[in-house]
């Protein structure tokens, strides 16, 4: 089973998106949201929700709690 960090890693580089354009939408560092993708630090919660939004993915998904990323309502 894949970690949160490896899955927000995924959607990342599935885009073609840089550590920086997501720290930018998250409102942080870099060096933080490296952080996040690396297991050293726990992403708050208000960032898994913008993220969510942002990729389009439930909550369930990103944490590794079902297959598909596609939201339900």
């Amino acid at each position: 089973m894949k970690t949160y960090y490896e899955i927000i890693k995924e959607l990342r580089e599935d885009r073609d998106l840089s550590q920086q354009k997501i720290a930018e939408i998250l409102d942080t560092t870099q060096q933080v949201y490296s952080r996040y993708e690396n297991g050293v630090n726990e992403m708050p919660i208000r960032h898994l929700i913008t993220l969510c939004k942002f990729y389009n993915v439930s909550a369930d998904y990103v944490l590794g709690l079902k297959n598909t990323g596609k939201n339900r309502g």
